[in-house]
């Protein structure tokens, strides 16, 4: 279902009602789940979370036409000096995407988790097929707790689940830290010193590391070292967006 306006008048000129947010397994459904899910359809129909506009299938989160306009830029692969194996972002961080992001995060929009897990979930295809785990980025307990929710657990878990993997949340952030934002990469590096620790063993071929956004990308960085001191052979990322 497309639309004639630009994704900027889409996001300002509908009101926006979510209907429950579902994303697809690779499990089949009972006959039963199907009929319940017709008619969740019909009673709370899904609609577009960037103009609200009802999807159709194969439309699920964000309907063709926003679909269309989302910023989406190329991922080179990584640097020699990364630790990642893929380093994949499928959005430039910029409107509409930033905005849905913030309004996830510090507002608890948390409809459009299920959008970006389905970006992430397209995205995965691209990835190798010896992943065997899916690691969110962890939240100190304490944002954790005042936040109500960790983003990248609620994008990551659809995604462990369409991989058919576990979602793997035996890192922990040890140490609180001030926000990211508006800190240069030498500066996000010293703040994030020794704030990640295993807790055990972490025997897995291959972790994907999931976050919403890259920036510098210094948060994944030291989660990946994190993960593979503990075991893990080999690291790669994926989040929503890159800043670019």
């Amino acid at each position: 279902m497309s639309c004639s306006l630009s994704i900027g008048e889409r996001y300002h000129a509908f009101p926006i009602f979510h209907g429950e947010s579902r994303v697809a397994g690779d499990e089949v459904r009972t006959n039963n789940d199907a009929m319940l899910s017709d008619l969740d359809n019909v009673i709370m129909p899904l609609r577009c979370v960037f103009c609200g506009t009802p999807t159709r299938a194969p439309e699920r989160h964000i309907c063709a036409g926003c679909d269309d306009d989302l910023p989406r830029i190329p991922s080179p692969p990584p640097a020699s000096s990364s630790p990642f194996e893929y380093d994949v972002a499928p959005l430039e961080y910029a409107f509409p995407v930033d905005a849905a992001i913030k309004a996830l995060k510090f507002k608890r929009r948390l409809f459009y988790a299920p959008a970006f897990a389905e970006l992430l979930c397209t995205a995965a295809a691209c990835m190798p097929p010896d992943i065997d785990a899916v690691m969110p980025v962890p939240l100190h307990w304490r944002r954790r707790w005042f936040r109500g929710f960790n983003q990248a657990v609620e994008i990551g878990r659809p995604v462990a689940k369409h991989l058919s993997v576990p979602l793997v949340t035996s890192v922990r952030r040890q140490r609180a830290t001030p926000f990211q934002s508006g800190l240069n990469a030498k500066e996000r590096a010293r703040n994030l010193k020794s704030a990640f620790v295993a807790r055990g063993v972490l025997p897995y071929r291959h972790v994907l590391i999931i976050d919403d956004v890259i920036t510098t990308g210094v948060t994944m960085q030291q989660v990946a070292r994190v993960v593979k001191q503990a075991g893990a052979g080999k690291v790669s990322a994926l989040a929503v967006a890159r800043a670019v």
